[in-house]
């Protein structure tokens, strides 16, 4: 790390410090990143088109016509930016491995030159004893797999758990921590409801049967590694949701209706069939008098309902849910019925995102008391702000010191009110390509000239390594 930076700043305190610090010394500290968004070589080695290759050439798809065909560079710069993690202490790197990298058009044998960079990445991380956590999706469905169907396809579970099990064998002797998929949420809603991810389709009917396969294919990879684990190596599976509180504008009926709506499509559409092997009674009627029926075959929920050795939950804000729109009126113009965000009119992040950490404790709170049973990683908590470095491109990012801060004080609060939490991981490492938003967004800890790739520790990233050196050799002594 840049100690001429280091030594540019006096230590930065902050008022959350002495709820952080409750935190257990043995709590896990680590940094999150994905596959498309830092990798580039898109081209290289036998990596094929991802949905986001094809979308990214979608006219007005992403801002300023940015494309993830650079990144970061992390593929070739790959040891420097270890080394930027052992410099900060972390004790775990969680990072998602590119299906079409390692797949290429998502069927077949693996590529072996694309799973080898996993490989000297997982080496190298263990000699920096740093634990590799590795998520198998991060929204980078190979686009062969797409035009056949995507995952409105049940073809495409059945895929993905192939391709879990290719990966598995590779790294599994070293690799203990295993997430299936990332925001399941993002993949149908953003993709295959609203159109604003890739693959930037506008179908209801096929999100919802999206969700569904979704789960099925976590579920079968889940059996998947754990058959393939003969030699009883350690192995911890689990799933990453991205989460927020459901609460209603006001007090009137269609308000409570929409953010039950919003609960159900968010947050228990998900957790129920996972912990319960049920899908939500209200959400299955919610569906019905729209038309649309979960694709639910025999055995299905048995196989969501795989046991779970973590829950990874990733929280960034939260909004009111109002049942009328901007006019007052409760339904669309094909007569659903209107669910609306609306804000409270807090501090926002550069994303419009207003900032909620009492809300994040809250969530936490509720997910370990209905869904008991599994010890919760925050595996993604971070924000993009308007960062101006300076000219030597070091950036004095008080705004992400405090909101980091309040959050993993969030963290604390929920812990000390009984929720098992062991571990945290920021977003992100780096900045980053920002899906749809391409470069503007910028949510690292290490600042990235895009021009250079020079890469650049900020005060939060300074803050951040304060954090873990003091809780671990100042926390609480409970496990």
């Amino acid at each position: 790390m840049d100690t001429t930076a280091a030594t540019a700043e006096a230590r930065v305190t902050t008022r959350h410090d002495g709820v952080v610090d409750r935190l257990p010394a043995a709590f896990r500290w680590g940094a999150a990143t994905s596959a498309y968004q830092i990798e580039g070589a898109v081209d290289e080695d036998g990596r094929t088109a991802s949905i986001w290759d094809t979308y990214c050439r979608v006219p007005g798809a992403v801002d300023n016509g940015d494309t993830g065909d650079l990144a970061c560079d992390h593929y070739h710069r790959m040891p420097q930016d270890v080394a930027l993690m052992r410099d900060l202490g972390l004790d775990a790197y969680r990072f998602s491995v590119g299906w079409p990298r390692v797949q290429p058009g998502g069927k077949g044998p693996a590529n072996p030159a694309g799973l080898a960079f996993y490989d000297r990445l997982v080496d190298r991380l263990l000699a920096s004893d740093i634990e590799p956590w590795v998520t198998l999706y991060h929204w980078d469905l190979p686009q062969e797999l797409e035009d056949a169907g995507g995952w409105p396809n049940r073809d495409t579970a059945l895929r993905f758990a192939d391709y879990a099990e290719l990966v598995y064998d590779r790294l599994g002797d070293r690799v203990a921590h295993w997430t299936t998929l990332n925001e399941p949420w993002c993949s149908a809603m953003l993709g295959y409801v609203e159109g604003v991810q890739a693959p930037g389709r506008r179908d209801f009917g096929a999100g919802m049967h999206a969700i569904h396969h979704l789960l099925l294919g976590h579920g079968l990879a889940v059996q998947r590694l754990r058959a393939a684990n003969s030699g009883g190596n350690p192995l911890e599976l689990g799933i990453t949701l991205n989460l927020s509180t459901a609460k209603p504008a006001t007090d009137s009926p269609a308000d409570r209706e929409a953010a039950r709506r919003a609960d159900g499509l968010g947050t228990r559409v998900y957790l129920d069939p996972l912990w319960y092997g049920r899908y939500p009674a209200d959400v299955v009627a919610d569906l019905a008098a729209r038309g649309v029926e979960l694709p639910v075959r025999d055995g299905d929920l048995e196989v969501i309902n795989a046991k779970l050795d973590t829950l990874g939950v990733n929280y960034y804000f939260s909004m009111l849910s109002s049942g009328v729109d901007e006019q007052g009126r409760a339904a669309d113009a094909d007569g659903n019925p209107v669910g609306r965000g609306v804000l409270l009119g807090l501090p926002q992040t550069a994303m419009g995102w207003e900032i909620m950490p009492d809300d994040f404790a809250e969530l936490l709170t509720r997910v370990g008391r209905d869904y008991p049973g599994v010890p919760i990683f925050v595996t993604e908590n971070g924000a993009a702000f308007r960062d101006q470095p300076d000219a030597a491109g070091f950036v004095r990012d008080h705004d992400r010191v405090e909101y980091l801060a309040s959050h993993i004080a969030a963290v604390a609060r929920a812990r000390d009110a009984g929720t098992d939490i062991r571990g945290y991981f920021v977003w992100s490492l780096l900045d980053n390509f920002e899906w749809a938003y391409g470069y503007d967004k910028r949510f690292g800890i290490v600042r990235v000239d895009y021009t250079t790739q020079q890469r650049t520790p900020k005060l939060s990233a300074h803050w951040y390594r304060d954090t873990i050196r003091r809780v671990r050799a100042e926390g609480a002594s409970v496990a």
